[in-house]
Protein backbone atom coordinates (compact mmCIF):
# COMPACT_ATOMS: atom_id res chain seq x y z
CA UNK A 1 0.00 0.00 0.00
CA UNK A 2 1.35 3.36 -1.02
CA UNK A 3 -0.24 6.71 -0.32
CA UNK A 4 -0.50 8.47 -3.68
CA UNK A 5 -0.77 12.20 -4.44
CA UNK A 6 -4.38 13.28 -5.03
CA UNK A 7 -5.07 15.13 -8.28
CA UNK A 8 -6.66 18.53 -7.78
CA UNK A 9 -9.45 20.39 -9.56
CA UNK A 10 -8.19 21.45 -12.99
CA UNK A 11 -6.30 18.23 -13.70
CA UNK A 12 -7.69 16.82 -16.99
CA UNK A 13 -7.78 13.26 -15.62
CA UNK A 14 -10.67 14.32 -13.36
CA UNK A 15 -12.77 15.21 -16.42
CA UNK A 16 -11.93 12.09 -18.43
CA UNK A 17 -14.32 9.12 -18.24
CA UNK A 18 -12.53 6.07 -16.84
CA UNK A 19 -12.12 2.80 -18.73
CA UNK A 20 -13.90 -0.42 -17.73
CA UNK A 21 -11.64 -2.82 -15.82
CA UNK A 22 -11.08 -6.04 -17.76
CA UNK A 23 -7.97 -7.42 -16.02
CA UNK A 24 -8.52 -8.54 -12.43
CA UNK A 25 -4.86 -9.02 -11.65
CA UNK A 26 -2.15 -8.15 -9.15
CA UNK A 27 -1.96 -4.58 -10.48
CA UNK A 28 -5.67 -4.05 -9.81
CA UNK A 29 -5.31 -5.37 -6.25
CA UNK A 30 -2.38 -2.97 -5.75
CA UNK A 31 -4.50 -0.09 -7.10
CA UNK A 32 -7.28 -0.91 -4.62
CA UNK A 33 -4.74 -1.03 -1.77
CA UNK A 34 -3.24 2.31 -2.85
CA UNK A 35 -6.70 3.89 -3.12
CA UNK A 36 -7.62 2.71 0.36
CA UNK A 37 -4.33 3.89 1.89
CA UNK A 38 -4.61 7.28 0.21
CA UNK A 39 -8.29 7.70 1.18
CA UNK A 40 -7.65 6.87 4.83
CA UNK A 41 -4.55 9.07 4.96
CA UNK A 42 -6.38 12.10 3.51
CA UNK A 43 -8.79 11.32 5.38
CA UNK A 44 -11.78 10.90 3.11
CA UNK A 45 -14.96 8.87 2.80
CA UNK A 46 -14.23 7.71 -0.72
CA UNK A 47 -11.63 7.90 -3.46
CA UNK A 48 -11.86 7.06 -7.15
CA UNK A 49 -8.95 5.87 -9.29
CA UNK A 50 -8.91 9.03 -11.49
CA UNK A 51 -8.21 11.05 -8.35
CA UNK A 52 -4.80 9.42 -8.19
CA UNK A 53 -4.30 9.64 -11.94
CA UNK A 54 -5.50 6.16 -12.95
CA UNK A 55 -8.24 6.07 -15.60
CA UNK A 56 -9.97 2.86 -14.46
CA UNK A 57 -13.50 2.35 -13.07
CA UNK A 58 -12.54 1.60 -9.47
CA UNK A 59 -13.26 3.33 -6.18
CA UNK A 60 -12.91 2.74 -2.46
CA UNK A 61 -15.21 3.99 0.28
CA UNK A 62 -15.25 4.22 4.06
CA UNK A 63 -18.20 6.13 5.48
CA UNK A 64 -17.45 6.42 9.17
CA UNK A 65 -20.23 5.17 11.40
CA UNK A 66 -22.18 3.53 8.58
CA UNK A 67 -19.99 0.79 7.16
CA UNK A 68 -16.60 -0.83 7.40
CA UNK A 69 -15.78 0.31 3.90
CA UNK A 70 -14.80 -1.48 0.77
CA UNK A 71 -14.25 -1.06 -2.92
CA UNK A 72 -16.21 -1.41 -6.14
CA UNK A 73 -15.00 -2.10 -9.66
CA UNK A 74 -17.08 -1.23 -12.75
CA UNK A 75 -20.05 0.16 -10.78
CA UNK A 76 -23.52 0.44 -12.25
CA UNK A 77 -26.02 2.37 -10.13
CA UNK A 78 -29.76 1.80 -9.72
CA UNK A 79 -32.10 3.90 -7.64
CA UNK A 80 -34.92 2.00 -5.91
CA UNK A 81 -37.02 5.15 -5.37
CA UNK A 82 -37.21 8.87 -6.14
CA UNK A 83 -36.34 10.05 -2.62
CA UNK A 84 -33.68 12.77 -2.51
CA UNK A 85 -31.35 14.28 0.07
CA UNK A 86 -29.71 17.67 0.19
CA UNK A 87 -26.61 18.15 2.28
CA UNK A 88 -22.99 19.21 2.48
CA UNK A 89 -20.56 17.51 0.14
CA UNK A 90 -16.84 17.92 -0.32
CA UNK A 91 -14.13 16.30 -2.40
CA UNK A 92 -10.50 15.38 -1.82
CA UNK A 93 -9.75 16.88 -5.25
CA UNK A 94 -11.30 20.18 -4.11
CA UNK A 95 -9.79 20.29 -0.61
CA UNK A 96 -11.22 22.33 2.21
CA UNK A 97 -14.44 23.28 0.44
CA UNK A 98 -17.95 21.94 1.00
CA UNK A 99 -21.28 22.89 -0.57
CA UNK A 100 -24.85 21.61 -0.33
CA UNK A 101 -25.50 19.15 -3.13
CA UNK A 102 -28.67 17.25 -4.00
CA UNK A 103 -28.31 13.47 -4.40
CA UNK A 104 -30.58 10.44 -4.37
CA UNK A 105 -31.28 9.14 -0.87
CA UNK A 106 -30.97 5.43 -1.73
CA UNK A 107 -28.76 3.57 -4.17
CA UNK A 108 -28.05 0.02 -5.22
CA UNK A 109 -24.62 -0.37 -6.80
CA UNK A 110 -23.73 -3.47 -8.78
CA UNK A 111 -20.17 -4.22 -9.79
CA UNK A 112 -17.26 -6.48 -8.99
CA UNK A 113 -14.63 -6.84 -6.34
CA UNK A 114 -10.90 -6.84 -7.11
CA UNK A 115 -11.01 -10.55 -7.96
CA UNK A 116 -13.84 -10.11 -10.48
CA UNK A 117 -16.60 -11.57 -8.28
CA UNK A 118 -19.98 -9.84 -8.63
CA UNK A 119 -21.02 -7.73 -5.63
CA UNK A 120 -23.91 -5.46 -4.72
CA UNK A 121 -23.82 -2.58 -2.27
CA UNK A 122 -27.02 -1.00 -0.99
CA UNK A 123 -26.68 2.39 0.62
CA UNK A 124 -28.69 5.26 1.98
CA UNK A 125 -27.84 8.69 3.39
CA UNK A 126 -24.04 9.23 3.51
CA UNK A 127 -23.14 5.87 1.96
CA UNK A 128 -25.48 6.59 -0.95
CA UNK A 129 -23.92 10.05 -1.34
CA UNK A 130 -20.39 8.57 -1.31
CA UNK A 131 -21.21 5.89 -3.89
CA UNK A 132 -22.83 8.44 -6.23
CA UNK A 133 -19.95 10.90 -5.75
CA UNK A 134 -17.25 8.32 -6.53
CA UNK A 135 -19.16 6.90 -9.50
CA UNK A 136 -19.44 10.45 -10.85
CA UNK A 137 -15.63 10.68 -10.70
CA UNK A 138 -15.46 7.58 -12.91
CA UNK A 139 -17.65 9.40 -15.44
CA UNK A 140 -15.54 12.58 -15.38
CA UNK A 141 -18.15 14.46 -13.32
CA UNK A 142 -17.33 16.52 -10.22
CA UNK A 143 -19.82 17.32 -7.49
CA UNK A 144 -19.65 21.03 -8.35
CA UNK A 145 -21.27 20.10 -11.68
CA UNK A 146 -24.36 18.99 -9.74
CA UNK A 147 -24.82 22.19 -7.77
CA UNK A 148 -27.60 24.66 -8.51
CA UNK A 149 -26.46 27.68 -10.53
CA UNK A 150 -26.05 30.07 -7.60
CA UNK A 151 -24.17 27.58 -5.43
CA UNK A 152 -22.00 26.58 -8.37
CA UNK A 153 -20.97 30.21 -8.94
CA UNK A 154 -20.04 30.48 -5.25
CA UNK A 155 -18.13 27.19 -5.44
CA UNK A 156 -16.16 28.24 -8.51
CA UNK A 157 -15.28 31.55 -6.86
CA UNK A 158 -14.08 29.71 -3.73
CA UNK A 159 -12.04 27.31 -5.87
CA UNK A 160 -10.36 30.19 -7.73
CA UNK A 161 -9.50 31.83 -4.41
CA UNK A 162 -8.33 28.64 -2.66
CA UNK A 163 -4.69 28.60 -1.61
CA UNK A 164 -4.16 25.18 -3.17
CA UNK A 165 -5.54 26.42 -6.52
CA UNK A 166 -3.54 29.63 -6.73
CA UNK A 167 -0.22 27.95 -6.00
CA UNK A 168 -0.96 24.60 -7.57
CA UNK A 169 0.94 23.31 -10.52
CA UNK A 170 -0.41 20.41 -12.48
CA UNK A 171 1.86 17.52 -13.25
CA UNK A 172 3.54 17.78 -16.62
CA UNK A 173 1.66 15.83 -19.29
CA UNK A 174 3.23 12.58 -20.38
CA UNK A 175 4.21 12.84 -24.02
CA UNK A 176 4.99 9.77 -26.02
CA UNK A 177 7.33 10.23 -28.95
CA UNK A 178 6.69 7.93 -31.86
CA UNK A 179 9.58 5.61 -32.69
CA UNK A 180 8.56 5.90 -36.35
CA UNK A 181 9.92 8.53 -38.66
CA UNK A 182 7.45 11.25 -39.46
CA UNK A 183 6.59 12.57 -42.94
Amino acid sequence: MTVQPIRLFGDPVLRTPAEVVVDFDKELRQLVADLEATMLDAPGQGLAAPQIGVGLRVFTYHVRGETEGGHLVNPVLHFPDDEEQDGPEGCLSIPGLSFDCRRRENVVAHGQNMWGDPITIEGSAMLSRAIQHETDHLDGVLFVDRLDAETRRAAMKAIREAEWATGATLPAPRIKVSPHRSG
